[in-house]
């Protein structure tokens, strides 16, 4: 489904818009600060609006950083994905979104053999991108 046939509201529309046309993670203090203008005057207003998005699996949080950010290709629906994994730059703050189903998949036999039934997985990496480590 892509993103124009997804049913957002007006308050998803714009939270997602600030997500994607950031350079980087975004707190959810930090988007409320971005939308005021347009109205939002509390923090539940990007809560309810992030909950929603992170369960369309158009938006991922940084589990690290408290923040959040656009899925990297949310007209594939991320959130039939096992796991999403990130590469965070220490430098330029970059997110990088992948998904590694050899990780995954070793993952997941680590649980089951642990009788452990895992509802979702993420995998955030930090270090240096390719333009920092120059």
């Amino acid at each position: 489904m892509t993103i124009a046939a997804r049913k957002l509201t007006r308050n998803q529309s714009l939270v997602f818009d600030c997500l994607a046309e950031s350079e980087g993670p975004m707190s959810a203090y930090t988007i409320l600060d971005r939308l005021r203008d347009h109205g939002f005057k509390a923090p539940l207003q990007v809560y309810r609006a992030l909950d929603k998005l992170t369960e369309a699996g158009m938006v991922h949080r940084l589990e690290s950083m408290n923040a959040y950010v656009a899925c990297a290709h949310p007209e594939e629906d991320c959130s039939h994905h096992g796991m999403t994994a990130f590469a965070i730059c220490e430098g330029c703050g970059a997110v990088i979104e992948f998904h590694a189903h050899e990780i995954e998949h070793a993952l997941a036999a680590l649980a089951e053999g642990r009788k452990f039934k895992p509802e979702r997985m993420t995998v955030e990496m930090r270090g240096l991108c390719e333009a920092c480590r120059r």
